[in-house]
């Protein structure tokens, strides 16, 4: 029995070779000009808008992707592409509601996660309205000076402009904080978050 080798998908080429076989026991090819590997008449079924509405339910109520992925039967790689998409439509700046022209006063701090290792740490960087509890800047990246700066970029022109803002003493602060609006408290003085 001789398989014909069919033309590559992507690119059109009749430059495939057989690679192999997949878990299923497909023949798999992979194209030589594009690198695409393909089978023919693949088993994966499209999703139906059903799976794509409950998918973005299941994933607003916290459900883990690999969950989602066994509930919907749809491949996790297929969430977290799904995910990312999603993630790349988002603003990235903060939206504040208007503010009045008053004395604002902001909290800011910084904590940490991992990410995949307890290597891999990433500082999480928040500064808040402390009357409205309104997240009025972001940052995630390293615990640095450089980091503070972009939490500082982060926040909208009129807390830069005039709100007092309390930190804790971490000296990254000092280096970027307006000296004569920046207060640097203890952790237990209420000012910080």
């Amino acid at each position: 029995m001789t398989v014909e080798i069919p033309h590559c998908p992507n690119c059109g080429s009749k430059e495939v070779s057989r690679n192999g076989k997949t878990r299923h026991g497909k023949q798999s090819f992979k194209c030589r000009e594009c690198s695409r590997q393909f089978v023919l008449n693949p088993a994966g079924k499209p999703i139906t808008e059903e799976q794509k509405e409950l998918r973005s339910r299941m994933l607003l109520e916290r459900i883990s992707q690999a969950g989602i992925a066994r509930v919907l039967q749809m491949s996790e790689d297929t969430v977290q592409r799904y995910v990312n998409s999603q993630a790349t439509a988002v603003k990235k700046q903060v939206e504040v509601t208007p503010k009045e022209k008053k004395r604002l006063n902001v909290q800011m701090d910084e904590l940490w996660s991992f990410v995949d290792s307890k290597g891999n740490q990433q500082w999480v960087w928040l500064a808040l309205d402390a009357q409205t509890r309104e997240i009025v800047g972001v940052h995630i990246g390293a615990r640095s000076a450089l980091s503070a700066q972009y939490l500082w970029n982060s926040m909208p022109p009129v807390y830069r402009q005039s709100a007092v803002i309390y930190t804790d003493h971490w000296s990254a602060y000092d280096s970027v904080l307006p000296s004569k609006r920046h207060q640097s408290v203890d952790k237990d003085s209420g000012f910080t978050n």
